[in-house]
């Protein structure tokens, strides 16, 4: 008789274990909907971020040309941009740490009529029969342009922009990149 007042105490006890368990698992469930509520409204404030900054680039004339666009009810996973707030941080502590001003030129944007950054790449390197570093284009560039605050970290990226839209053909050769436009190119392949 020692086996029937155990069971039903083996019984209890895992009920009311399967009840705990229920119950964490419900509350789980809240506090993953709220993460999840909490979420999908800070999405919704980055989207409306990058309409204000796309809005502003173009504004500057630095709008690259984005190959597919995302809406916002794409249940696709994204790999998340770097957080503005931490470059900005770095970038004041690294020009208050130069104790340099930065140059006016710079903050201008550019005036209308002016070609783009793009432009002015594409088109230098049009007329290269070589692939160019994106160096010796930026010195190209502050040759041709004294009047224009020409950055190698903004040919760069204006280089890069143009490899994405499929203006300009990147290749490297050991641990440097060059560039060359694909016009040349196939001009050259051509001969």
């Amino acid at each position: 008789m020692s086996k029937n007042p155990s069971t039903p105490s083996i019984t209890a006890d895992y009920a009311q274990r399967v009840t705990d368990d229920l119950s964490a698992n419900r509350s789980e469930q809240e506090r993953v909907r709220a993460e999840l509520a909490r979420l999908q409204e800070e999405l919704v404030r980055l989207e409306e971020s990058e309409q204000v900054l796309t809005k502003m680039q173009e504004v500057l004339g630095t709008t690259p040309k984005q190959t597919a666009k995302k809406g916002k009810g794409s249940k696709t996973a994204a790999v998340p941009a770097a957080r503005p707030s931490n470059g900005r941080a770095a970038a004041g502590k690294a020009s208050a740490g130069t104790g340099r001003k930065t140059s006016k030129k710079a903050a201008l944007p550019k005036k209308p009529g002016e070609p783009t950054w793009l432009e002015l790449t594409t088109a230098h390197l049009a007329r290269q029969s070589e692939p160019k570093s994106a160096a010796e284009v930026s010195s190209a560039l502050t040759e041709a342009h004294p009047e224009r605050a020409v950055q190698v970290a903004v040919v760069r990226n204006t280089l890069e922009q143009g490899v994405a839209q499929g203006l300009l053909e990147r290749s490297k050769q050991g641990r440097s990149v060059f560039y060359n436009s694909v016009l040349a190119a196939s001009a050259q392949s051509g001969s």
